[in-house]
């Protein structure tokens, strides 16, 4: 096993510049496919986390009467997807949006009068998780008297899940493009390989070596080429979401939410499959320059 290690590391440092070469496309490849699975992942994180704090905001009509709150609140309260109704005046309503505001409060200062309706403010159930059951409850609240209308954030989750699985989708062809495009590249560097000692491997079939000894060099050259380029795609990845995470303003995300990167077993699991695709390249190519 020694003598093959030798033999493959000797070989990538007699053929540096070409093996640079493919360690680093191999890199690049693993560092944006892996990019868009970390983003994937991630999102899907948020995208629980939003649909697990979802909340239903019940806007009421302007002659609303504030004797009738009690009444409302009763009636939302015994849905059976509700858990809890908070009632907000327009007058807390404003507050609240001025201290959403607060480094913006000239956008309300030319208000005459406040636009802002009376709400409700509807927390559900823990056991409610399904969008139909919320589209159900928003239903059921906008044919109550006094509600003018029913938002509960479904268009803008939509679309941010539709963005979701259009990446999903993407990540999954650019992995398969680039596994197959680091297979040929490893392949055609062992096809080089293969032809610069082209009269050594002939002297060893004279003396009979067999053609496991002649190939498991390059198999492991091909493997070492997926694995260092696989673990540099990798650490370039984790030096751009180190980065990335530090410059992400807190507030914006919700307080549970915290950036990940790649568990241990998904790295090994990338790692893998990058030497698997140096692996298969070197396979493609013994299978058809050795038969020559």
């Amino acid at each position: 096993m020694n003598r093959i290690l030798k033999r493959a590391l000797a070989d990538i440092r007699d053929n540096g510049f070409l093996n640079a070469i493919t360690v680093a496309t191999i890199a690049l490849a693993i560092l944006i496919s892996s990019a868009f699975g970390l983003f994937f992942i991630n999102a899907s994180r948020l995208m629980t986390l939003w649909q697990q704090g979802v909340r239903v905001m019940v806007y009421l009509q302007p002659e609303f009467a504030d004797a009738a709150v009690e009444d409302l609140r009763s009636r939302l309260e015994k849905l059976p997807a509700v858990g809890k109704a908070v009632f907000i005046s327009k007058d807390d309503g404003m507050a609240r949006l001025k201290k959403q505001l607060k480094h913006q409060l000239s956008l309300l200062s030319n208000l005459k009068a406040n636009p802002l309706p009376h709400a409700f403010e509807v927390q559900l159930r823990p056991a409610v998780r399904d969008w139909e059951e919320v589209a159900d409850l928003a239903a059921a609240i906008q044919k109550l008297a006094g509600v003018a209308e029913v938002e509960y954030g479904q268009g803008w989750l939509d679309r941010f899940a539709a963005i979701l699985r259009l990446f999903k989708l993407a990540g999954f062809g650019m992995c398969a493009l680039f596994f197959i495009a680091t297979v040929f590249i490893v392949a055609n560097t062992t096809r080089l390989v293969l032809y610069s000692r082209r009269e050594e491997i002939e002297i060893m079939r004279l003396v009979g070596a067999s053609e496991g000894f002649i190939r498991m060099p390059l198999y492991l050259e091909g493997i070492l080429q997926g694995a260092i380029g696989g673990a540099a795609g990798l650490a370039g990845l984790l030096a751009g979401h180190l980065y990335l995470s530090a410059q992400i303003d807190p507030g914006l995300l919700p307080s549970q939410f915290e950036v990940r990167f790649f568990p241990p077993a998904l790295i090994a699991a990338i790692l893998g499959g990058s030497m698997l695709a140096g692996c298969l390249g070197s396979l493609l190519s013994l299978r058809q320059q050795l038969k020559t």
